[in-house]
């Protein structure tokens, strides 16, 4: 299992979840992206990508303006 991690911060609505999409499909099962944004709407963008694509959401974490959003990519 691998771990990629996509720096998106200063993008907004919706070039982060675009981006991630990008690199997710690249990905095999079960290897996790973590997502650095600073779009306060990210967390909600991101849980309704993974409810709609069936990707796994496994943590979401605020500091400072920074969120981290971690996806298990599944299938």
């Amino acid at each position: 299992m691998a771990t990629t991690t996509l720096d998106v911060k200063g993008l907004n609505c919706p070039l982060p979840v675009l981006r991630a999409n990008k690199v997710i499909k690249g990905l095999m099962a079960g290897d996790v992206l973590r997502v650095v944004v600073t779009d306060p709407a990210a967390p909600s963008d991101f849980a309704a990508y993974c409810e709609t694509t069936g990707h796994e959401l496994v943590d979401s974490v605020e500091a400072d303006g920074v969120y981290t959003i971690t996806i298990r990519r599944v299938g």
